[in-house]
């Protein structure tokens, strides 16, 4: 079975967290996407403690999908520096994780 992950993002709004989601299943980069939100986030930035509201969204995708799922969220989002963090799924129900791996094939080519 293939080394399956979750990658969290976050952005601005809901409607830029479904749209980076629903680019993600489109292209099969990720397998699903959950939107949380939302949430509060204090960080520095330019030399500047700052507060936003944001919304965070989780994908699962396969290991070997995950060079293509940065790519799409470093092209489609809109933060000049987006969090892109993976975490390496230990262990989880072989269905579902079978699951992920079969929706992250790419495509076939015609």
């Amino acid at each position: 079975m293939a080394e399956i992950l979750t990658v969290l993002t976050t952005t601005a709004s809901q409607e830029q967290a479904q749209t980076l989601a629903a680019g993600a299943i489109t292209r099969r980069v990720a397998a699903c996407a959950q939107l949380n939100g939302p949430v509060t986030a204090v960080y520095r930035w330019e030399g500047a403690v700052q507060t936003d509201s944001e919304w965070q969204v989780l994908f699962k995708t396969c290991a070997d999908r995950y060079g293509a799922l940065e790519d799409y969220l470093r092209e489609a989002h809109p933060y000049e520096v987006p969090e892109i963090i993976a975490t390496a799924v230990v262990r989880g129900s072989a269905d579902y994780l079978r699951w992920v791996e079969e929706e992250t094939r790419p495509s076939p080519q015609p």
